[in-house]
């Protein structure tokens, strides 16, 4: 089955009727049609936009057009966004044609266009299908993951990462909840850098999701910070050494950083609340707040730091100061909630994701197929 080069008009039919052949057969196997079916999704419009004979004529707004003309045909649930995220499923996953094939020949599949199931051809539109050892066998893939899993795993462009999130998430029989806490708390990097790293797997598979606040805040500082391998890290710990050292980094970032104190109280209402961090730039005439966050920005973060500002503005301000700046630093965030959930404050507040280097790759390849049972 060979995709031939497409005009707008036939991407779109591709599309519709992919869907409404697998939809059909949705009661047999709903999340493995989902995925095969956004896997399909993806591959179309990767070949649409490499070959298809009309791509100029939609350039960037191709996602949105195509969109529109899906909703007009009453498929819902392809958005634009759905669409990029199919794009990058099928450019991650581009192993998974070895049992597309196979699978579209269990069901009535006389109406679903025809695909590309040669790996040569399949090279062209993905670079590098490769010989990636962090690999599972894709009909293990699609029988243990749904598609949600997926959407998960997609965060990570790191093939290691996304690999040891793989492996667990099908040794332990994770849910898609428990794969977002694993990935949230940082479990990769928490792992990597422990010498018990059974440890530290066994004791998240024990931990009740209730308790995840109780994780280290943030673990993108770790490798940053030179820390020595030990069999296991407290929150206490890392907090610590992630509040030193952050402090000496941000001071040496430039002129103007003076540090007034961390994890400052402040209370209101007979209750106690804690800045992790709080500067004061003597260019700018502001004090700086800073919130340390594990995992994901969440819109919550940012309406505590507007708090914390208002608290500062009334409270801690002298005469000539400007009003404060909040920074939140977080492992992970979306720009679009990060956008919605800073619009229209008074206040000024930013959110930040910070990046430091992985623990040793080699050390973690090792314990993946130790886990795996190489």
């Amino acid at each position: 089955m060979i995709v031939k080069h497409l005009n707008f008009d036939q991407l779109i039919d591709n599309v519709y009727q992919t869907h409404s052949a697998l939809q059909e057969n949705a009661t047999k196997a709903i999340n493995q049609n989902l995925t095969i079916r956004n896997w399909l999704v993806g591959c179309y419009i990767v070949e649409y936009e490499q070959h298809g004979e009309d791509r100029a004529k939609y350039g960037t707004r191709l996602l949105d057009e195509l969109a529109k003309k899906l909703k007009s045909k009453g498929i819902k649930g392809l958005r634009s966004r759905e669409l990029n995220t199919c794009r990058k499923f099928y450019t991650t996953y581009p192993q998974i044609w070895r049992t597309v094939s196979a699978k579209l020949q269990e069901i009535d599949n006389q109406f679903i266009p025809a695909i590309n199931v040669n790996e040569m051809e399949i090279s062209r539109t993905v670079p590098a299908i490769s010989d990636n050892e962090f690999e599972i066998d894709p009909k293990v893939l699609l029988s243990r993951l749904s598609y949600s899993h997926f959407i998960e795993l997609l965060q990570h462009d790191d093939p290691l990462e996304r690999f040891f999130y793989e492996v667990e998430t099908i040794k332990n029989n994770w849910s898609v909840r428990e794969l977002e806490r694993a990935i949230n708390t940082a479990l990769y990097v928490r792992t990597g850098l422990s010498k018990n790293k059974e440890a530290v797997i066994a004791k998240f598979k024990n931990q009740k999701p209730a308790q995840t606040i109780d994780i280290i805040r943030d673990p993108y500082f770790l490798e940053f910070l030179g820390l020595e391998e030990r069999s296991e890290y407290s929150e206490s710990e890392l907090e610590q050494a992630i509040l030193d050292h952050l402090q000496k980094f941000l001071i040496e970032l430039g002129t103007g950083f003076c540090f007034e104190a961390r994890q400052k109280r402040i209370t209101f209402d007979n209750t106690h609340y804690r800045i992790d961090l709080v500067f004061y730039h003597r260019i700018l005439k502001s004090h700086i707040l800073i919130d340390l966050k594990i995992g994901k920005f969440d819109h919550a973060d940012a309406g505590q730091m507007n708090v914390y500002l208002n608290y500062y503005k009334d409270n801690e301000m002298s005469d000539g100061d400007n009003p404060p700046i909040g920074l939140i630093l977080c492992g992970s965030k979306g720009k679009a909630l990060a956008k919605y959930a800073t619009s229209g404050m008074d206040n000024q507040l930013f959110v930040s994701k910070y990046l430091v280097q992985l623990p040793d790759k080699k050390v973690l390849e090792n314990f993946i197929k130790k886990e795996i049972g190489e």
